[in-house]
């Protein structure tokens, strides 16, 4: 009986019109992506060909500036900026879902804020660790963000409703900023704290790349296989509860996806805002409430606007280049504004 339900509430979701906008979302915007990475690749401080870049790929020469450029410098910084706008905008979608709070991203629940103290906190007591150290210490701080959020937001009698969950991820997240800054400016350590606050792809190299992409398909792959869960999840426990789902299995599980995805994306990346926010709001307007549609539509356009932000930074005042963050900001805050003005945050 559960099983018939449960079939009829996709079949429902599944309306033919959003399975077309799905998979041209899919086809369409893989394609959109892989020119916006190479537009990537092409532009930057250095006037280099398409020619020179293509040379670079399929004939290498080391002793060529330009070839080490492309290789070392540009290739692994298009790839990492479409793994972690990805993987933020998956981890979004997720949140969203369990909470069923529109408000609901890394940036705003205090994930970000949390791994950014922790990692300040790492730069004090192990200087000079290693990228995969860090990136450790990103995923305890991510976990005690979301805790201390989740911890605040349910204190009142009422609980959790998404307003207060903003409120008390937008507290959190200004504490432990402050704490950061403070203890940076302590510690004499603010130069180095400063790249994670501004947010950034500029300094990524393959060995970033090569501890990112194996947590990230992890994780990418996890959130795939809890879509359909999540889906009946985003209706009410109660419903999810009565079709026979393990709402505190899935709801666990999620986390640490979140966790995982988000602690490896701010490692290499820094704090960069409303990527999570934004794009799966997109996405369930395009594609529907079903989030086996959500997760890998969220995934193409996450990565897609991450790399044309990227690009569009260094863009905006040649030869210097803006913090990737703030140019997602300049899409995300009016957007988060509309999102708490609209019927008090609710999906």
């Amino acid at each position: 009986m559960a099983k018939s339900t449960l079939e009829k509430i996709h079949t429902k979701f599944s309306k033919p019109s959003n399975l077309v906008i799905a998979t041209f979302i899919l086809g369409g915007g893989t394609v959109f992506l892989v020119l916006s990475i190479a537009l990537s690749i092409l532009y930057g401080a250095s006037d280099i060909s398409f020619q020179t870049i293509w040379q670079s790929i399929t004939n290498f020469d080391p002793a060529s500036t330009s070839h080490q450029i492309i290789r070392g410098l540009r290739i692994p910084r298009a790839l990492a900026a479409a793994l972690i706008g990805a993987a933020l905008a998956i981890s979004g979608s997720l949140m969203q879902g369990m909470t069923r709070n529109p408000l609901a991203s890394p940036s705003i629940m205090g994930v970000t804020a949390g791994a950014t103290f922790m990692m300040a906190i790492a730069l004090i007591v192990m200087p000079g660790a290693s990228n995969f150290v860090m990136m450790l210490w990103a995923f305890a701080g991510a976990g005690i963000g979301v805790a201390i959020v989740f911890g605040v937001g349910s204190i009142s009698k009422s609980g959790l409703t998404p307003v207060k969950l903003a409120l008390a991820g937008t507290a959190v997240t200004a504490i432990l900023s402050s704490l950061s800054s403070a203890i940076a400016i302590h510690f004499n350590v603010a130069k180095d704290i400063s790249f994670w606050y501004a947010g950034g792809v500029s300094s990524v190299q393959w060995i970033h790349v090569k501890l990112l992409w194996p947590i990230a398909l992890i994780g990418f792959i996890i959130a795939f296989l809890l879509a359909k869960s999540i889906t009946v999840l985003s209706l009410g426990e109660d419903v999810a509860k009565s079709l026979g789902h393990q709402t505190f299995l899935i709801k666990t599980v999620g986390t640490v996806v979140v966790l995982l995805l988000t602690g490896a994306a701010i490692s290499v990346s820094g704090t960069i805002g409303f990527i999570g926010l934004v794009i799966p709001h997109i996405t369930r307007f395009l594609v529907g409430v079903d989030y086996r549609w959500i997760v890998p539509c969220s995934a193409v356009l996450g990565a897609l606007l991450l790399v044309i932000a990227d690009t569009a930074s260094r863009m905006i005042n040649p030869p210097f280049e803006t913090p990737v963050g703030t140019v997602t900001a300049i899409v995300g805050v009016p957007f988060f504004l509309y999102l708490a003005r609209r019927e008090g945050g609710k999906m």
